[in-house]
C-alpha cells in the first residue's frame, strides 16, 4: 500500500524535467483511462491527478511517486 493523499493536498514528484510540485484535484480508486492509457487504481492503491504549480500541466501518480509539501 502506498502513501494516501487527500484533494487538495500540495505534493511533488520527479518529471524528466526534474522536481515538479502542484496540487492533487481528483483521487481514483478504479482503474480510470487518462491519456490514451489505462491506469489501475484501487481503494487499497489510488492514483492522483496532480494539476502543476508552474504550467497548470496535469499529471497522474501513485502515492508511492508523491512527496507531500507543507
Amino acid at each position: 500500500m502506498s502513501k494516501e493523499y487527500k484533494t487538495g493536498d500540495h505534493v511533488s514528484w520527479n518529471s524528466e524535467a526534474g522536481r515538479v510540485s502542484g496540487k492533487i484535484i481528483k483521487v481514483h480508486i478504479r482503474d480510470f483511462d487518462y491519456k490514451g492509457y489505462t491506469h489501475h487504481a484501487s481503494k487499497n492503491d489510488p492514483q492522483y491527478e496532480i494539476k502543476s504549480d508552474k504550467t497548470n500541466h496535469i499529471a497522474a501518480h501513485k502515492g508511492s511517486a508523491l512527496t507531500k509539501l507543507d
